[in-house]
């Protein structure tokens, strides 16, 4: 392992931990998103129920960033973290974008401009917060 440049080791440690991190949320997300379009979005709004979801995947996510952080034995180094954050924030966008476009049929022009909405911008906005969850986490090691 000491032939291995510390670069090299070091990004395959913010890669690997920003790929699990952005894949866990994004299955939490799902399965919390499922319940939010069957049973609250009929009977509170898209809004009121993307209110009521972000703060659970607010906390979710900052677990599971430093869960990941500690499995990939990511150096506390603030530099690492930000990469890790940038590479789970564009996992996630791609994931989303592909369940969109894929599994609902939505071009990803429609996908684009759902964030223009307000339920879309809150989601939008939560989803810029986990990308910094990383970093943020690195200033309280």
């Amino acid at each position: 392992m000491n032939s291995i440049p510390f670069g090299v080791r070091g990004r395959a440690s913010w890669v690997k931990a920003g790929t699990a991190y952005a894949l866990i949320v994004f299955a939490i997300g799902f399965a919390l998103g499922a319940i939010r379009v069957l049973v609250l979005v009929p009977h509170l709004g898209a809004t009121a129920s993307v209110v009521l979801e972000t703060p659970i995947m607010l906390a979710a996510s900052w677990k599971v960033a430093r869960w990941s952080v500690q499995r990939f034995n990511l150096q506390p180094e603030r530099r690492s973290r930000l990469l890790m954050g940038i590479a789970a924030f564009t996992v996630l966008m791609v994931a989303e974008l592909g369940v969109a476009v894929f599994a609902f049929g939505e071009s990803p022009a429609l996908y684009v401009s759902g964030i223009w909405s307000i339920a879309g911008g809150i989601g939008f906005a939560a989803q810029i917060c986990f990308a910094g969850f990383p970093w943020l986490q690195a200033y309280r090691h």
